[in-house]
C-alpha cells in the first residue's frame, strides 16, 4: 500500500552572511534593498587584486554548549570551518534541538549534509599562505563536515555535496530525502563558502566578474542591461530539517516546507551555461510537479540570475519555458544583487530570502536593475521590495558544468 511522503520542515535556522547573521536581520536586509557589496582585497600574490565582493563582516560564535570545543577554539579555527559550525549549531538552537532537550532525537538519528564545492583546494590555499606544506604532502584530517559532526555531537550519517554553485540545494534536496526514506529523524543541512584569493583570480580571468570597481555595490546587476558579471560573497547558511510530524509533536516553528526538488543536468560546458533551456526548464518544472503545485499557483521565483549576461538569459529563458502562458503572472528577482554570490552556500541563503517572503508577505527586490535587457523577459522587481502574499516560492540553483537545480518552499500547514 502506497503512503504519501511525509512533509518536510524548517524548524531552524542559523547564518553568517554579508546581509546579517540570522533570518531576521537577513528579511530586513532584503526589504530594505541594502547591498552587502563593498571592497574587498585579497592581494596575496603580488599584484593588484581588490574586487567588489561581499565579505561577512563578523562570525558569531556557536550559542554556549551546543559545540564540544575547549574555550577559545572556535577562534582559532579556520574561516570556512566556522561558517560552517557557527550556522550550524545556530539553526540546532534555533530549532530546540540541542544537547539535552527532552524531545531532541538520539544523536545517531540525526543527519549532517554541507553543500561544499573545493573544500580542500581552499585548506590547501590557506595552509600554503600560512607558510605550510598540506598541498604538497596533504594532511591527514577529518573533512569539515566529518569535524562538524564530532562538534556538535552528531553520530547520524554525514557527507559532503559538491555542486558548484548549487552544492547547498543539492544539499537541501538529499537531506529531503534522507528523512522521507526515514534514515533519519532530523537532519542539520547547509552550506558555506569563502572569498578565496585563488577563486577570485580565476573568476577575474575568465571574465566572469564584475569589472565595476569604482562603485562596487552597484557592481551586481542580474538581468540589467549594462550588467558585466558577478560579484562574489562569502556566508555560512544552515537548517534544522524534520518531519512535520514530529515537528508538531515538539510544538515548534516551522518556518516552511521543503515541498518540492527538481534537479538536471546538461553540461554543455565547464563554466557556460546551456544556450538550450531544456533541460534547466526540466528541473524547474520537476520540483513543481514534486510538490504538486501548478506554474500559476507560484508566487515568487528567486532566480539563480548572478549578472552574467550569458547566463541571466539562460535562465530567463528556462523560467519562460517552464512556466509557460503563466510567466507573465509569476514576480522574479535576484538576490545577488544585494547579497553576492555565495557560491557553495547561494542556494542555501537564497532558501532563507524565499522564507522570508513568505513569512513577511514581500518580495525581496533586484536591486541596480535600472533598465532591464529585452533578452530577459520576466516580471520583475526592480530595486524596490514589493508587497505581496507568498504561499509557493522557488528557488534556482544553476551550478557551472550543469548542476541544474530548483527548490519550492511552501508556508507550513
Amino acid at each position: 500500500m502506497h503512503r504519501p511522503a511525509p512533509a518536510i520542515v524548517i524548524t531552524g535556522i542559523g547564518a553568517a552572511t554579508p546581509l546579517g547573521n540570522s533570518s531576521a536581520t537577513i528579511a530586513d536586509a532584503l526589504a530594505a534593498g541594502r547591498s552587502g557589496v563593498g571592497r574587498f582585497d585579497a592581494g596575496t600574490y603580488g599584484r593588484p587584486q581588490e574586487h567588489p565582493a561581499a565579505a561577512v563582516a563578523d562570525i558569531p560564535s556557536p550559542p554556549v554548549g551546543t559545540v564540544s570545543l575547549e574555550p577559545g577554539a572556535f577562534s582559532r579555527l579556520g574561516r570556512l570551518e566556522q561558517l560552517a559550525l557557527s550556522p550550524a549549531a545556530w539553526a540546532i538552537h534555533d530549532a530546540g534541538l540541542g544537547a539535552g532537550q527532552a524531545k531532541a532525537p538520539a544523536p545517531d538519528r540525526v543527519g549532517v549534509i554541507a553543500g561544499i564545492g573545493a573544500e580542500q583546494l581552499k585548506a590547501w590555499e590557506r595552509d600554503y599562505l600560512d607558510g605550510g606544506h598540506d598541498v604538497f604532502t596533504p594532511a591527514d584530517r577529518p573533512t569539515i563536515v566529518q569535524r562538524l559532526a564530532t562538534a556538535l555531537g552528531i553520530t547520524g550519517p554525514t557527507t559532503t555535496v559538491a555542486a558548484a554553485c548549487a552544492s547547498s540545494g543539492f544539499a537541501l534536496g538529499l537531506a529531503r530525502f534522507w528523512l522521507t526514506a526515514g534514515w533519519v529523524d532530523a537532519c542539520v543541512v547547509g552550506g558555506c563558502d569563502v572569498l578565496s584569493p585563488t577563486a577570485l583570480a580565476a573568476f577575474h580571468n575568465l571574465r566572469a566578474l564584475s569589472r565595476r570597481d569604482d562603485a562596487p555595490e552597484r557592481a551586481s546587476r542580474p538581468f540589467d542591461r549594462d550588467r558585466d558579471g558577478f560579484v562574489m560573497g562569502e556566508g555560512g547558511v544552515f537548517f534544522m530539517l524534520e518531519r512535520q510530524a514530529d515537528a508538531d509533536r515538539r510544538g515548534v516553528r516551522c518556518y516552511g516546507e521543503l515541498a518540492g526538488v527538481g534537479m538536471s543536468g546538461d553540461a554543455s560546458h565547464m563554466v557556460t551555461p546551456c544556450s538550450d533551456p531544456t533541460q534547466a526548464a526540466r528541473a524547474i518544472g520537476a520540483a513543481l510537479a514534486d510538490a504538486g503545485v501548478a506554474a500559476e499557483d507560484v508566487d515568487y521565483i528567486n532566480a539563480h540570475a548572478a549578472g552574467t549576461p550569458v547566463g541571466d538569459a539562460a535562465e530567463a529563458a528556462a523560467i519562460r519555458t517552464a512556466l509557460g502562458e503563466a510567466v507573465d503572472g509569476v514576480p522574479v528577482s535576484s538576490t545577488k544583487s544585494m547579497s553576492g554570490h555565495l557560491i557553495s552556500a547561494a542556494s542555501a541563503f537564497e532558501a532563507v530570502a524565499c522564507l522570508a517572503a513568505i513569512d513577511r508577505s514581500f518580495l525581496p527586490p533586484t536591486i541596480n536593475l535600472d533598465e532591464p535587457d529585452e533578452a530577459c523577459q520576466l516580471v520583475h522587481v526592480p530595486n524596490r521590495a514589493e508587497v505581496a502574499e507568498v504561499d509557493v516560492a522557488a528557488s534556482n540553483s544553476f551550478g557551472f558544468g550543469g548542476a541544474n537545480l530548483c527548490l519550492v518552499l511552501r508556508r507550513a500547514a
